[in-house]
């Protein structure tokens, strides 16, 4: 009698084994997916999320790269003109400045340039943000520059779930994809079946991570369990807070986002970017704009300060956390 082997059952799973599995299947069933940067091979990258894959799919698809962000990222523009799939690590946040010309210049705008005839399916993976004790250059929240920059697409999971879910979409999307991996994340551990991964809603679409009728806490990446965290905390207070996840930072979800602040009547935003000039403006401007009629308090940000990343010691103070969460959800609870 022939047997059916059951489903294997899901398990604990960090996000870093969830992006490099993501990885591992794209490139299984695509051959035209090719990694690239410094380290990825041999040593499996610096978060070892490449780990393995230089080994089963061979250097010529997982390539170690010299020490050059724009010839990296340049190399991937004719590779994608070629009809390859190019993934390029940044090996971190601020190391990709050195490509921001070909960026901009050339993995932006090559489809409108070309009129829609060549698009560039390219996904730029960028370890991002604070809490690993990292120095300068190590740390940064850079998110703004690539949401100012019209024909990327900007993401970033909380989950392990969204990261795989999220990094399959971006690799399989035609347009390039800017992919924010929060470090800190990286270790994060949730049930998940490798074998089975759960559907994941679209790029483009927020989440609501935890329902509320009091105030929307409006977040994404690293500061989403920040939020979840203070939400929990709120309940000692009589407040009952919304958690929005927004998972795409462009495409914008702003159906979502208005409904909740509809509902709540308040909204946060929180991240790790400085405050000025950074994501808070532009989704707090989004929200007054479609909202202003509901709102019972002005828009807050919760926002690291606008200097640059501080040494390691330093950086408790300096990244949103619980305690300045709260505090602006009593400030909009005063100001009702």
């Amino acid at each position: 009698m022939s047997t059916v082997a059951e489903p294997r059952a899901a398990k604990p799973a960090t996000m870093a084994q969830a992006l490099g599995r993501a990885l591992r299947d794209a490139m299984a069933q695509d051959p035209t997916v090719h990694v690239m940067g410094e380290d990825v091979g041999t040593l499996g990258g610096v978060f070892r999320i490449t780990d393995g894959l230089a080994k089963e799919f061979g250097d010529d698809r997982c390539t170690d790269t010299p020490l050059a962000e724009a010839g990296i990222l340049g190399t991937a523009v004719g590779m994608a003109m070629y009809g390859l799939r190019p993934v390029v690590e940044m090996q971190f946040d601020a190391f990709a400045y050195p490509a921001f010309e070909q960026l901009i210049s050339h993995v932006a705008r090559m489809r409108n340039r070309t009129r829609g005839a060549m698009p560039l399916p390219i996904t730029v993976r960028v370890p991002y943000g604070g809490g690993i004790g990292g120095v300068e250059h190590h740390s940064d929240s850079s998110e703004a520059y690539y949401m100012a920059t019209p024909g990327l697409t900007v993401v970033t999971p909380a989950t392990v779930a969204d990261a795989y879910g999220l990094l399959r979409q971006s690799i399989a999307s035609d347009d390039p994809v800017v992919f924010l991996e929060p470090k800190r994340l990286y270790w994060a551990k949730d049930s998940w079946n490798p074998e089975q991964p759960a559907d994941v809603e679209p790029i483009g679409k927020a989440v609501v991570r935890r329902p509320g009728t009091g105030a929307t806490l409006i977040t994404y990446g690293p500061s989403v369990p920040v939020c979840l965290e203070a939400a929990e905390a709120a309940r000692t207070e009589g407040w009952d807070l919304e958690v929005i996840d927004l998972r795409s930072l462009v495409p914008f979800d702003d159906e979502t986002v208005a409904a909740s602040v509809r509902r709540t009547g308040r909204a946060v935003v929180v991240h790790e970017s400085g405050g000025f000039g950074g994501p808070g403006g532009e989704i707090a401007a989004r929200v007054s704009e479609r909202c202003f009629h509901y709102l019972q308090a002005p828009v807050l940000r919760v926002a690291g300060f606008d200097i640059p990343y501080p040494p390691p010691m330093l950086e408790r103070h300096h990244l949103p956390g619980v305690d300045r969460v709260l505090d602006a959800v009593a400030r909009l609870q005063w100001d009702q």
